[in-house]
């Protein structure tokens, strides 16, 4: 049998812990709370803060439009803002891409990639806060 169909070639899917995902997203939920004034605009929500940061970490998918003109390009942008509240989009002449983010659920991401995904986004939003990632953890915990 060619290798591309021998059973080898299937992946193994490892379960991430209920535990690991409570801390993460409480973590994320204490980080939030803490926000500065300056990034409330930008993260109104542990949600946005979630889905923001593993954009700005690189955890997205990108598309980009190419326009007609710059005004069309500024109109393209406004119509789609509102179609992913979390996507993070951007014009700059006449092209406008838009950033959304990665899923992290069980589906998209076994144990090593959420892990991997969930220590950058909390090292990201300790960073908005001030603090190390430890900190961040004791805090939420306490």
């Amino acid at each position: 049998w060619p290798d591309a169909i021998l059973p080898h070639s299937v992946s193994e899917h490892h379960d991430r812990s209920a535990q690991s995902h409570r801390h993460y997203f409480a973590a994320i939920n204490e980080a939030w709370k803490n926000l500065p004034d300056q990034f409330l605009d930008e993260y109104p929500t542990p949600e946005h803060l979630r889905k923001k940061a593993l954009i700005r970490i690189g955890l997205a998918d990108e598309r980009s439009i190419v326009c007609s003109s710059k005004a069309e390009a500024q109109r393209i942008a406004v119509f789609m803002k509102p179609m992913d509240g979390y996507a993070v989009v951007s014009v700059r002449e006449a092209v406008v891409r838009v950033w959304t983010a990665k899923s992290q659920s069980v589906k998209a991401m076994g144990k090593l990639e959420f892990q991997r995904s969930k220590d950058e986004v909390l090292q990201f939003v300790a960073g908005l806060i001030g603090v190390t990632t430890e900190q961040l953890g004791k805090a939420q915990a306490a």
